[in-house]
């Protein structure tokens, strides 16, 4: 993406433009065997970063959640190496505002309740990402993917 692209007024691009600032090829990476799971606010985005951000991070299989009913389904049913904050997400939690897309469950959750709900569904060798900021995205889930277990690798913890 070139410079005048990421000067665009559509916030999106702009976003979008953002998070190409973290691509590093210098390593290839094979993170085809994990998966990352995403918990955004906006489905736009979410469909976006669903398609630009599997090939800069070794090809793990990426989903995206843009409301707490598909999250914690999600979250219940599989397994998963990384799960993932989305900086939208990150920034209402902290301006201490409701994340978009919860429900009655999960009303008044910070990122910090939802993040036992995780470490709960999936154990505690779960990599967990949080960022407020496009450009950390790739670098953050890069590491996580290195350190994370494959997808499948291990039960889930009772729940």
């Amino acid at each position: 993406m070139n410079r005048d692209e990421r000067k665009t007024s559509d916030p999106r691009d702009r976003m979008m433009g953002q998070i190409a600032e973290g691509v590093d090829e210098s390593a290839p990476l094979d993170h085809t065997g994990k998966s990352v799971l995403a918990r955004g606010c906006d489905p736009q985005m979410a469909v976006r970063a669903s398609t630009m951000l599997p090939p800069h991070l070794g090809s793990p299989t990426f989903v995206s959640a843009t409301s707490d009913d598909d999250f914690l389904a999600k979250l219940q049913r599989e397994r998963w190496s990384v799960v993932f904050f989305a900086p939208g997400a990150c920034r209402y939690d902290a301006a201490n505002k409701p994340i978009p897309g919860g429900n009655a469950q999960t009303h008044g959750w910070t990122l910090a309740r939802y993040r036992d709900v995780v470490r709960e569904h999936q154990g505690d060798d779960v990599q967990i990402v949080e960022t407020p900021d496009e450009r950390e995205i790739i670098p953050l889930l890069r590491r996580a993917l290195a350190r994370a277990r494959d997808a499948d690798s291990t039960p889930r913890p009772p729940t």
